[in-house]
């Protein structure tokens, strides 16, 4: 298979030709693994890297994704979008595609490690804090979500485990890691916005208990709203989260 470089920091350009061995290699410390995607840290001369792999379904599958934009190609940017913004995520090092008979059959993004990364409920909402470090961590990591919406920014992935957190003094840097999923659309709507949220929700509730999710609203909203707004945002929280369970339903039932 040729492989395609969409981008390449000088540095690393070589690593293209060792990514497959990398990735199968002992040294690889592997976090995500489904039937088409790897994800973990390497460590290439000295310097550690964070790769993602994910593999197309098959020749025509990967046809489309030559047509349509491949997640490599997504991740350049989601990564665009957020630099713009000056929001914070790990720097694109390598993103290419391995192609054959121009279908494109993996796509590889090589991001630089964080320093030390946690991910969201363990590093701001995790028992081991104090109250008072978990209130403010709960403000200023809302607070940033919702730059994030305000600056007319949407992630189709919003989870705790894309979020990821590390802490400089009292202060918190969140780091936004699923490049690929990002999307710009002007204005983000109530919809949008809460879907994200809820998606949140989902991935965090198991972490917290009830009392600090909804503070973590609040935060988002930036005040505790009247009782009949609260009302409407519970109204319309609760719809999307039943149309979100639906879809996982049917989901999971169809890979069943």
């Amino acid at each position: 298979m040729a492989f395609r470089i969409l981008y390449a920091d000088p540095q690393w350009r070589s690593l293209q030709t060792r990514l497959d061995a990398l990735i199968d290699g002992p040294h690889f410390a592997q976090n995500k693994q489904t039937d088409r995607t790897r994800a973990g840290m390497v460590c290439v001369d000295g310097r550690a890297a964070f790769v993602k792999q994910v593999k197309t379904r098959g020749y025509l599958h990967g046809l489309l994704v030559g047509l349509t934009g491949s997640r490599g190609r997504r991740a350049l940017r989601g990564a665009a979008l957020l630099a713009a913004d000056k929001f914070c995520h790990p720097r694109p090092l390598l993103v290419g595609e391995a192609r054959r008979w121009g279908a494109v059959r993996a796509t590889y993004v090589v991001t630089e490690a964080l320093r030390a990364p946690r991910v969201l409920s363990e590093a701001t909402l995790g028992r081991r804090y104090t109250p008072a470090f978990r209130k403010e961590a709960s403000r200023q990591v809302a607070a940033e979500i919702r730059r994030l919406h305000d600056a007319g920014i949407y992630t189709r992935d919003m989870q705790e485990t894309n979020l990821m957190v590390e802490r400089a003094g009292e202060r918190f840097v969140l780091y936004f890691v699923d490049l690929e999923d990002f999307r710009a659309v002007g204005r983000v709507s109530w919809r949008r916005r809460l879907t994200n949220l809820v998606h949140l929700d989902r991935s965090i509730g198991r972490f917290v208990s009830r009392a600090r999710r909804l503070r973590f609203l609040y935060n988002y909203l930036g005040a505790r709203p009247s009782r009949s707004e609260a009302r409407r945002i519970v109204r319309d929280y609760l719809a999307i989260r039943a149309r979100v369970e639906r879809r996982w339903a049917t989901r999971n039932l169809t890979r069943a």
